[in-house]
């Protein structure tokens, strides 16, 4: 990739532009704060910003969120919207997990109900999900079976018996992805996810046992169903083998074409097609299944987290009150509306490691949310728990409806496990009040606190630059993680 130096320019307390220069078509804008850049070091994000900004049919500005860092083509943290006629669609701008993304839980507990019990929850929770790179989960798919998960998303883990019709509706895009066609999936792909659904998988992937700890907006979290004590289990997962081998199934195939483009690129990680061309149209149809195979996946990991709740504190579904709060993905590019130079547009939005935000009364968001806007979940690190906060009409007209998705790294995981040498994990976050347990000590490693920038640092960007605002704040009591 050709170094290019990156200028950043101040426009007020949370965001800095990158302005046009060389082949860039349009701005680069970062949200971020002084003293987050200063401590990025060689981190080559605002970099990868402006790579962005080269490809064709990008409107308005190339964004990146706060917990932005170095990513393939994009950086994560990236978010690009493209015009549908004149763009491209770029698998590298969603990312090898294509629909990661994170579903929370509330319930009728308090963390009393709990605290002598997190330590058997934890263990029942990592002896009932299945966890770890390449782990298989108790079905293994028979065709027919994974081509309806791949088109249904949600729904069909719920027609198995795996959840209810209220766990579609509180899910981001009810649960499924329309214009999905197994018949775009590779066999390789498909043999990959064959055995997988309902499985966690590895890396930064985990489930946790949260509690309320504070409440910022006291009329939003009552129509979300938060108050102070509470407790709640967030689950971060995502499309697992299938998804990674379909955006290394769809990379190859653009790679070999950029030639035939027409343009030039500063990274050949931005490896793209036209959005109207049938390459471009074909990984969208994949890139639909991933997405919902997802869904689905995420879906069967919360039915099994009611169970071994149920079970192991002996008590009814009624009295647990496990509800879906709602559902986020992080790794997508949607068809959306914006917008732009005052006029409505319908786009091609790349949201990588970024949240969706959308504002009161989008029509996107169920009924019961309405009124308020949507509920945006940013997880932090293992230690460190996480915020749920609302969407705004700011996104809406900024930032096409996005916002962070987490900490973000600030070490690579063969730095965190250097970083980590000689010391047990596991009882330095027990010291902390943090019950973890994972398949193995190097997952535990990789994911130390320190390797993650400062969650509360990353949330206050957005919320002062007002494109996701604080309703609440969690804290860790257990986690399992691959």
């Amino acid at each position: 990739m050709s170094k290019i130096s990156v200028t950043l320019n101040k426009l007020d307390l949370c965001r800095w532009m990158i302005p046009k220069t060389g082949g860039m078509r349009v701005p680069g804008i970062i949200y971020t704060s002084e003293e987050m850049l200063r401590e990025m070091g060689d981190d080559q994000s605002p970099q990868q910003v402006m790579n962005v900004a080269y490809l064709p049919g990008i409107v308005k500005y190339s964004l990146a969120m706060p917990d932005m860092h170095w990513g393939y083509g994009f950086p994560i943290g990236g978010v690009a919207a493209f015009d549908l006629k004149n763009g491209v669609i770029s698998p590298g701008g969603v990312g090898y997990d294509i629909n990661c993304g994170c579903r929370m839980m509330t319930t009728k507990l308090n963390f009393e109900d709990i605290r002598d019990h997190v330590r058997e929850l934890v263990v029942a929770l990592f002896q009932n999900i299945p966890t770890g790179v390449g782990s298989t989960g108790v079905l293994k798919l028979a065709q027919k079976e994974e081509r309806q998960v791949l088109t249904q998303g949600s729904r069909w883990a719920v027609s198995q018996g795996y959840g209810t019709d209220e766990d579609v509706e509180t899910t981001e895009d009810y649960g499924v992805m329309t214009g999905a066609d197994p018949d775009k999936v590779s066999p390789r792909a498909m043999e990959r996810g064959r055995d997988q659904l309902g499985t966690l998988g590895s890396g930064n992937h985990f489930l946790e046992i949260e509690v309320v700890e504070e409440i910022f907006d006291p009329d939003v979290a009552a129509v979300f169903g938060l108050s102070v004590g509470q407790v709640a289990v967030l689950i971060h997962s995502g499309s697992r083998g299938l998804g990674y081998q379909i955006c290394d199934d769809y990379l190859a195939r653009m790679v070999k074409k950029m030639g035939e483009l027409g343009f030039d690129l500063p990274d050949r990680q931005l490896a793209c097609s036209w959005l109207e061309s049938t390459a471009g149209k074909d990984y969208l149809a994949a890139m639909a299944c991933a997405a919902n195979y997802a869904w689905a996946n995420r879906q069967m990991l919360m039915h099994w987290t009611r169970e071994t709740f149920e079970k192991t504190l002996q008590k009814a579904p009624r009295e647990l009150g496990m509800k879906l709060l709602y559902d986020v993905c992080h790794n997508i590019a949607k068809l959306e509306t914006f917008p732009v130079d005052g006029e409505m547009m319908k786009l091609c939005v790349h949201r990588k490691g970024a949240t969706r935000s959308f504002p009161p009364g989008h029509p996107a968001l169920p009924e019961r949310y309405r009124k308020v806007g949507q509920p945006v979940l940013i997880p932090g690190d293992m230690g460190t728990g996480s915020y749920v906060m609302v969407g705004t009409e700011k996104a809406y007209q900024e930032t096409f409806g996005s916002t962070c998705h987490g900490a973000g790294r600030v070490m690579s995981r063969a730095q965190a496990t250097r970083a980590s040498a000689g010391r047990s994990v596991a009882k330095e976050m027990a010291d902390r009040g943090v019950i973890v347990m994972a398949s193995g000590k190097g997952t535990l490693k990789e994911e130390i606190p320190e390797a993650y920038k400062r969650l509360d640092d990353v949330v206050d960007v957005v919320h002062r630059a007002g494109i996701s605002r604080k309703v609440a704040r969690l804290r860790a009591v257990g986690c399992i993680k691959g």
